[in-house]
């Protein structure tokens, strides 16, 4: 690639962009931290690729080459136009550019029935817990997400017991994430306060039917009512949130194998399971 740095100071010159902070506009300007990005995606000759937050487009290049097609979705109208230029003028024809806003987009009304797709993104913080939550339970989810994340969410992400959230359960009840690299904050212009890292999701399970998708409903209603309260234990958060009475908590608890003072954060995804097949037979 090109002198990245002085490229995309200068096209941010020509065509007056003012990198928004509340928007996440940091570009990325270290060549080696693009080809990581890239090799961790694996994206093969004919596959299709998602590229959520594109900006300048030096990374959209490079995905056009390594599949056959791209939907690049850019919020910023201005980022679009701009990388409309930058697509045409480099003759990529395997590029659609889609301006609208990453949660309200609908990934089936791009892609062909059956048509299986990957996801490259860099994510505003504000908007990741929503964005994976939309996109892991869809009816279309990806076969894998590479992630430009803050380090503090990424590692949030990965954690396992006892220091588990509801956002590791819950990418972890759908795959394996893991943290492909760390991403200093002086790789970015302009610097943000925090560093960042490449995290890549493989999402390890059937295609979704009608059935597993209510199934799936069910489990994070359960989890959300047991991380309800995070310095509380587990069974005071399921007695208050599901109304039921604390004998019938310790049944459950105990017939799922967890001990009696466990806390949310401490169960694996195995007793997870265990426990919501408890409260189903409990509950509903």
């Amino acid at each position: 690639m090109e002198n990245i740095a002085a490229r995309t100071k200068e096209l941010c010159r020509l065509y007056d962009i003012k990198p928004a902070r509340s928007k996440g506009q940091n570009f990325l300007i270290n060549d080696g931290i693009y080809k990581a990005i890239i090799n961790a995606a694996a994206i093969a000759p004919t596959e299709t690729v998602m590229e959520v937050g594109p900006g300048l487009g030096f990374l959209t290049a490079e995905l056009s080459k390594k599949s056959k097609r791209v939907l690049a979705v850019e919020l910023d109208d201005k980022l679009a136009a701009l990388l409309h230029i930058a697509i045409d003028s480099q003759d990529v024809t395997n590029v659609e550019i889609i301006n609208e806003d990453i949660l309200r987009f609908n990934p089936s009304l791009h892609l062909k029935d059956k048509e299986e797709y990957r996801v490259v993104a860099n994510l505003p913080y504000n908007i990741t817990s929503i964005f994976l939550r939309t996109f892991l339970s869809s009816a279309r989810p990806p076969r894998s997400l590479v992630l430009m994340l803050q380090k503090e969410v990424a590692e949030r992400i990965v954690a396992r017991e006892p220091d588990m959230t509801l956002l590791s359960l819950s990418l972890q009840y759908y795959g394996t994430p893991e943290i492909i690299r760390v991403v200093p904050a002086t790789d970015f212009w302009p610097a943000p306060s925090v560093d960042s890292a490449i995290l890549r999701f493989t999402y390890e399970r059937p295609r979704p039917t009608i059935a597993s998708l209510a199934a799936d409903k069910e489990f994070f209603r359960f989890a959300r009512v047991a991380f309800s309260a995070k310095r509380k234990m587990l069974k005071n958060n399921l007695v208050a949130g599901l109304n039921i009475n604390a004998t019938e908590v310790e049944k459950i608890l105990l017939a799922a194998g967890i001990d009696q003072k466990a806390r949310a954060e401490t169960l694996s995804l195995k007793q997870w399971h265990f426990l919501v097949a408890a409260l189903r037979d409990f509950v509903l």
